[in-house]
């Protein structure tokens, strides 16, 4: 059921939680609402009698210990793909809307997962290194066409990776909720049950999993034996989809031929930690989707939507907050009007 626009002379309040950096470009949705910037310091005080939240800061866990005890915004919208930090009890159990930046990011993690897969197939680190040494050694390099992927992960970004991958002559299939015989970007999707079995036969695994109950430590020791040990994991997805100890122990023992890491369970990864001295590791700071001008498709996204808002059409990217992820074919939603 639509909610119909605001009144006349009464625009929405909408609260933006920044960070460091303010969202650029944000002056196009103070024309649409009256829009309060702040800081996790005064978000509890902020949150009370608004009508929506935009959780630009998304690295944030100040949501849960500030939201109203009466109950909070009618939507709430973040800047990234992933929603884990804001399904908390009384968000999930409430009436409050969900919606994430979905599409941003699908392209450019996509171009940087082949880029990883070129860089474990050629050597690239390998290369450098050398370079720093000002040491000429020959090496023969591995061919990509051909190499088998599995991507775990069927949503937008799992595609559009398929699709990378795809073109660049490697063999993809799919890891997910639902198996399938003929998907179009993936070909045969296991079930997420059937994991291990699938994990034996890919050359390069590749985590784009939302964070889930269910995909929490999906890839712990028991997922690690199954792997083929010459092959490269590549983790795009949430740090807790990989349990790192337990990925370090198989580096180590030459279980895993290596691992690209985007993304950790605890950011920054700390200077202490093995991961940053391995030989067969490749370590980026949760960078994958962040090609120059990312921040301003956030905003344009967070922008529309606002838009939608306001008129009360339907809301872009809603997430279903018991599966944690925005599901196909979901039916529309629309934020009701307050009391």
């Amino acid at each position: 059921m639509e909610h119909g626009p605001h009144a006349p002379g009464e625009p929405p309040r909408v609260v933006v939680l920044r960070g460091d950096v303010p969202p650029p470009g944000i002056q196009a949705a103070e024309r649409l609402a009256h829009v309060v910037q702040v800081r996790e310091t005064r978000l509890a005080e902020a949150l009370p009698g608004a009508d929506a939240l935009f959780m630009w800061d998304f690295w944030s866990d100040a949501l849960a210990a500030a939201w109203p005890p009466e109950g909070g915004p009618r939507w709430v919208h973040i800047a990234s793909a992933g929603v884990d930090r804001l399904l908390f009890p009384a968000l999930v159990e409430g009436n409050t809307i969900v919606t994430n930046s979905r599409g941003v990011f699908d392209e450019p993690i996509a171009e940087y997962v082949l880029g990883l897969v070129l860089a474990f197939a050629k050597d690239l680190p390998g290369t450098v290194r050398l370079q720093d040494e000002r040491r000429w050694r020959h090496r023969e390099t591995e061919r990509i066409t051909g190499a088998r992927a599995l991507v775990a992960g069927t949503g937008p970004i799992g595609r559009a990776i398929a699709r990378r991958l795809s073109a660049a002559g490697l063999r993809v299939s799919g890891a997910g909720r639902t198996a399938r015989a003929a998907d179009p970007e993936f070909g045969v999707v296991h079930p997420m049950e059937r994991l291990h079995d699938a994990l034996e036969e890919a050359d390069y695994v590749v985590l784009a999993a939302p964070l889930t109950p269910e995909t929490r430590e999906m890839i712990d020791a028991a997922a690690l034996a199954r792997m083929n040990p010459a092959a490269r994991l590549i983790n795009v997805g949430r740090g807790q989809l990989v349990a790192e100890d337990d990925l370090v122990d198989a580096l180590r023992a030459g279980r895993v031929a290596g691992a690209a890491l985007d993304v950790f369970a605890d950011e920054p990864l700390a200077p202490s930690s093995p991961l940053w001295g391995m030989p067969n590791v490749i370590v980026s700071p949760h960078m994958s989707g962040d090609a120059v001008g990312w921040r301003d498709e956030l905003v344009r996204l967070f922008t529309d939507n606002l838009d939608r808002f306001v008129h009360g059409r339907e809301l872009r990217n809603v997430v279903d907050k018991r599966l944690g992820y925005v599901r196909p074919g979901a039916p529309v939603q629309y934020a009701e009007p307050r009391g």
